[in-house]
């Protein structure tokens, strides 16, 4: 037998799911749109040692409240 509902599913973005994972242990945050701030301008890893990853994908930016971590960027990499 079926249910009479659909499944309903939340899309969120990476740093959404981080802000509400962080949100759940007492730390405020609040994500940021990709490509917005100047920490992600940057390269991300040395390129002077080989075992660094040449391929890096940005994921966005939380910004985080009363810490001293004032941003938090959110990469992948591989």
């Amino acid at each position: 037998m079926h249910d009479s509902e659909s499944d309903t599913f939340v899309l969120q973005s990476w740093p959404e799911k981080f802000s509400d994972m962080l949100k759940e242990i007492g730390i405020d945050s609040k994500s940021k749109p990709i490509g917005t701030d100047d920490l992600e301008k940057g390269d991300f890893y040395s390129r002077y040692f080989s075992q660094t990853p040449r391929m890096v994908t940005n994921k966005g930016c939380l910004d985080i409240s009363n810490s001293n971590i004032d941003t938090v960027q959110i990469i992948q990499k591989g």
